[in-house]
């Protein structure tokens, strides 16, 4: 099968959207489709290798298109739907287009089906909950006004109705979109997924410095490591995480991740200092990813502390969810619908109640107190991820595909 992905990114990104979008497209060409990956130009000099920057081996049938587009944000967003317009056009060039963006699939949608491939859409999130939480999830956006929410729904609602194919992340984003748009077929629910790292890498890694390590250290003895990998928005519950580290004196906390650019962490590092905890905190900020695995090995438990919102409750697949699970450490993760599609409390983690730093603080030292707890429950979710590697998604995507193209014939 050939297939045309969308996606209008810079390219190789850093962020979950570059990381997936690589992922999925790499598993796909691997299983023997032939897969075209239409990007936005690096902005790096010379441009970075998208395979080297991933960690991914290289792939014949996995062939990255640039569009020639510059200028502005407005400037390139806007020649990035022309030129992915014109290269839909003609059902003979492939067989099947996908994307993960909700405006070029509409823009798409409204194309008669005689002149382009039948069209999948995977949806991530619904854009007008997402845009107007904004100011709750970031702390500093603005909110959108009422006529672009509107604008927004009508968006999904045609990509719902007249996509050729429909992929969620998680079921309760399925179960949303029908509520509010009605039943529709050839619908796909098909977590994000990971690469399952050598059995030999499951060790723990080197000791994270830190600026003063504590006395336990200092005396032969390693302390005890809280991790948390991503994005430090406020959504994210990263604090949540400081709050637990300081509240365990006789432990030390690895944050992975952060953009200096953004202010996130900084202010993550200013509470560090405000519960004087930042000498027990390694701060890695941003990382490349294919990085973050052995980081992940650093540490003894990692956290997964979103607080409710209009992402986390239902809609959120995390990368981080499945990395931690591929990483052979134990987890404590937030009770939320959306997590409970994946993880079981005392089965291969530990659920707290979300926003609570004292739950998630009591989480942690269960497993800090109870080695043999932590062990069991990282087995278990090292062996239930094997339902979640990238060829197991695109497996997933595979059966979707095939009805896709069945019906479209």
């Amino acid at each position: 099968m050939r297939i045309l992905y969308l996606a209008d990114i810079r390219f190789p990104l850093e962020r979950a959207n570059g990381i997936q979008s690589m992922a999925t497209c790499h598993a796909l060409a691997a299983r023997g489709h032939d897969v075209t990956l239409l990007v936005r130009p690096d902005t790096h000099t010379p441009p970075l290798d998208p395979f080297v920057f991933y960690g991914l081996p290289r792939v014949e049938r996995l062939h990255i298109e640039v569009a020639p587009v510059t200028g502005p944000a407005a400037a390139r967003r806007t020649g990035y739907l022309t030129y992915a317009l014109g290269r839909a056009l003609g059902r003979a060039r492939q067989d099947l287009i996908f994307t993960r963006d909700l405006g070029v699939a509409a823009l798409l949608a409204r194309m008669p089906r005689l002149v382009r491939a039948p069209l999948v859409y995977e949806a991530h999130g619904i854009a007008s909950a997402t845009a107007a939480a904004m100011p709750e999830l970031l702390g500093n956006t603005p909110g959108a006004s009422d006529a672009k929410l509107r604008r927004l729904d009508r968006r999904e609602a045609r990509v719902w109705r007249d996509a050729d194919g429909y992929v969620t992340i998680t079921e309760g984003l399925a179960r949303e979109l029908a509520r509010r748009f009605g039943e529709r077929t050839r619908l796909a629910i098909v977590p994000d997924g990971v690469t399952l790292p050598e059995p030999r890498m499951h060790r723990r890694a080197t000791p994270v410095p830190v600026d003063e390590p504590p006395e336990s250290e200092a005396a032969g003895n390693p302390p005890f490591v809280i991790g948390y990998a991503g994005h430090l928005y406020p959504w994210k519950g990263v604090h949540l995480v400081i709050e637990a580290i300081a509240a365990l004196p006789d432990t030390q906390g690895l944050i992975v991740g952060g953009h200096g650019r953004e202010g996130d962490l900084a202010r993550v590092r200013a509470l560090a200092l405000e519960l004087d905890c930042a000498s027990r905190i390694a701060f890695t900020g941003h990382i490349p990813p294919v990085d973050v695995p052995p980081a992940l090995r650093r540490a003894d438990v990692l956290t997964l502390p979103n607080p409710a919102s209009a992402i986390s409750t239902a809609f959120t697949s995390p990368l981080k969810l499945f990395e931690y699970m591929a990483s052979g450490r134990p987890i404590v993760a937030s009770d939320l619908p959306s997590i409970r599609e994946v993880l079981t409390d005392g089965h291969n983690a530990v659920l707290v109640q979300p926003g609570d730093p004292q739950k998630l603080t009591a989480g942690i030292r269960a497993i800090k107190n109870d080695p043999a707890l932590g062990e069991r429950l990282a087995r278990q979710a090292l062996d239930d991820v094997k339902q979640y590697t990238w060829d197991r998604r695109a497996a997933r995507l595979d059966e979707l595909f095939a009805r896709v193209i069945e019906a479209a014939a």
